[in-house]
């Protein structure tokens, strides 16, 4: 598939992930980790419009100079910006109106991509594009689901999502890996993030991992056993965290007429008990770890042990702070702003989840977030 499909693609499933929505479900952020998604279309447009078009391709008309300010995201090099608490407050542009935007930009994209050759550079910037679309994308659902499951009547966002089979082995043991000089980081010629640059050797003592993610019926069972009310299993910031917040369970669990129910994109169901647990925080999968006389493992543990177990439904939580690799080096000018400047602290989470875009994850994928954070499809893989 050459550059001009791969984008047509790209920006087509972004357009259908937003197909079910309502108008009014555009504008709404409930929370600042949470953007509106007409900003997240209009964001990727964006990024496409400043990244490409106006460097590279002569003659092409800004669609609106308002716009750079509106959807800026995080990039300083780039100029001034909206702050992410007041994303919601945009009532303008309208949702016709950055359709519109999103037209105009992919109608003069159709033109540059088949206007000549590509410099090699703009091949790269157009990938990173993609990947970062992609990233959109699962924002986009994740983002969607607390829009929705934050509104009193749980509506559906689909009756035709279809979500992933939980794939439990049963009675399985741990997988033990030896100790040992391991290599982690990516390897290879296709694209990467540059935080997963460079390749680099690390020492592991001998330890054991779950071949199982932690199931929503075995995390009921540290909630019945008090699990939310025993400081001892938790760090001081997470205790902190829990009493704050009068956290019970996990983000978007309801406990009706004692029975557990959870809001999923169907709407308001009972908990599937074979399903492994998710959108919880880095603290409650500490808490669970501890709970059960086990730990969380390293990333580099994980990544070394990955090919031995299913991986892939939810973003696995890692004790391992968000920290440069060897050597790292943050590109020049705006790129260059895209990892490297948020690698304090957070976490790191490997894997993918089930709204992972396809073809968008591999083993070496360093995801990150703040350890309170629970709105992205976040689990738990326990080692020893």
């Amino acid at each position: 598939m050459d550059i001009a499909d791969c984008y047509k693609k790209v920006r087509r499933r972004t357009e259908e992930i937003c197909s079910h929505l309502q108008t009014e479900d555009y504008v709404v952020q409930p929370v600042v980790d949470v953007s509106p998604p007409k900003w997240h279309i209009g964001h990727v447009t964006w990024f496409f419009e400043t990244f490409i078009l106006k460097p590279y391709f002569m003659g092409y008309q800004e669609y609106n100079p308002d716009y750079n300010y509106v959807f800026n995201s995080y990039y300083e090099t780039v100029g001034n910006r909206v702050i992410r608490t007041d994303r919601g407050n945009l009532s303008r542009p309208t949702v016709i109106e950055i359709y519109s935007y999103r037209k105009y930009v992919d109608d003069a994209m159709e033109s540059f991509l088949t206007c000549g050759a590509l410099s090699n550079e703009v091949k790269e910037l157009m990938i990173l594009g993609f990947n970062h679309e992609e990233q959109h994308q699962e924002l986009l659902l994740t983002d969607i689901k607390y829009i929705l499951g934050n509104n009193p009547l749980f509506p559906a966002y689909s009756h035709d999502y279809i979500s992933p089979k939980a794939d439990v082995i049963e009675n399985a043991r741990f997988i033990k890996i030896n100790e040992g000089v391991y290599e982690v980081g990516f390897k290879g010629e296709d694209f990467c993030f540059d935080n997963e640059l460079n390749r680099h050797k690390v020492y592991l003592n001998a330890f054991e991992i779950s071949p199982n993610l932690v199931t929503n019926a075995e995390y009921l069972e540290f909630i019945n056993a008090g699990g939310y009310h025993d400081f001892r299993h938790w760090h001081a910031a997470g205790w902190d965290w829990v009493n704050t917040n009068n956290v019970e369970a996990p983000m978007y669990w309801h406990n009706i007429d004692d029975k557990w129910f959870n809001y999923t994109y169907h709407g308001l169901q009972p908990v599937n008990m074979h399903e492994p647990v998710t959108h919880i925080s880095y603290y409650e999968a500490y808490a669970y770890a501890s709970w059960k006389g086990l730990r969380l493992p390293t990333e580099f543990e994980w990544e070394t042990a990955a090919i031995q177990f299913k991986w892939g439904q939810r973003w696995e939580w890692t004790e391992s702070a968000y920290l440069p690799y060897p050597g790292f080096a943050k590109a020049p000018g705006a790129i260059g702003e895209y990892n490297g400047k948020f690698m304090v602290g957070q976490k790191v989470l490997r894997g993918a989840s089930e709204v992972t875009s396809p073809n968008h994850s591999r083993v070496t994928y360093r995801n990150f977030f703040q350890p309170e954070l629970r709105w992205q499809f976040t689990g738990i893989r326990l080692a020893k």
